[in-house]
Parts: C-alpha cells; structure tokens; sequence
C-alpha cells in the first residue's frame, strides 16, 4: 500500500535529529498515516541516524503503534471482567457483523477497525466502547450503528 509520505519530512523535523526523538517521532507518524508504514520507518532510522533493527524493535514492542493500516475510527471495545458480564461481547459481534470484519482487523476501505482491549479501568461505565479517543459508558446493542456514525 502506497501512501503520500509527503507529510513524512515535516513530521520528522519537528524533533533533534537524535535517537532520543525516536518515540515522539513514530507518534506523530502513528497519528497522521494510523500505522507505521514501512517506508517511514526506514527514513526515521536514517534521519535519526538509529540502526533500522531499532526502530523495528520500538515500532512492534509498544501497543500504541501498529505496522499495519488502521481504519479512520478505530472502535475499542472493553473486555474486562465487568464489561463483559454487561454485554460487551454482544455488542463485539453486532460490530463484526455490520462491519463484516472481525475483531482485530480493518475494513477494506479504511473507514473502521475493531479491537478488543482489556480493562480501560472505567468499570462504573460498563459497557465501555472507545471510539479513537472518546467513551462511550453504558453502551447497548441497539446503539452501534450509532457508534458507528461517531457517537
């Protein structure tokens, strides 16, 4: 998959070219393209001058960062103890079946990834859905096409 890595120079001179700046860098790189394309990890390790095996090795050790492409709106949903006991599995496959996708992987048009995380430590709320960066507590079945539009 090709992307516009345009943006990819700007994002690295934001920061020292130092090793110290790797992490800051594959965030802001994770932030714009929703995953670390291989091409951009191989200009990070050379403008940061840091042995490519190095970065690979930050780039697959942190959950935060993903080496393959990610939807637009990626849908967490919270399997701990309590949120599985208030149906957070139900609304796991209603989400797979309307988006004909399993947990873990992305739609073919980008648009939506779906994950299965452990405990967001927001019990109280239970059902927890995550959508990018914003809760969803009390979450029911019937509203996942509403998830789906963004709250």
């Amino acid at each position: 998959m090709n992307h516009d890595l345009s943006k990819l120079p700007e994002i690295i001179d934001r920061y020292p070219k130092k090793p110290q700046s790797l992490i800051a860098v594959l965030q802001d790189i994770q932030k714009e393209y929703h995953y670390l394309p291989a091409e951009a990890l191989k200009e990070t390790a050379k403008a940061l001058e840091v042995p490519l095996s190095k970065v690979f090795s930050v780039s697959t050790f942190y959950n935060a960062f993903s080496l393959t492409p990610k939807g637009d709106k990626v849908i967490r949903i919270c399997m701990g103890t309590t949120c599985h006991i208030r149906g957070a599995k139900q609304i796991l496959e209603q989400l797979e079946h309307k988006l004909d996708i399993k947990a873990g992987q992305t739609t073919k048009d980008l648009k939506y990834t779906v994950e299965v995380v452990n405990c967001v430590g927001a019990c109280s709320m239970a059902p927890v859905v995550i959508v990018n960066e914003k809760y969803y507590g009390g979450v029911k079945v019937s509203e996942t096409k509403k998830l789906l539009r963004g709250g």
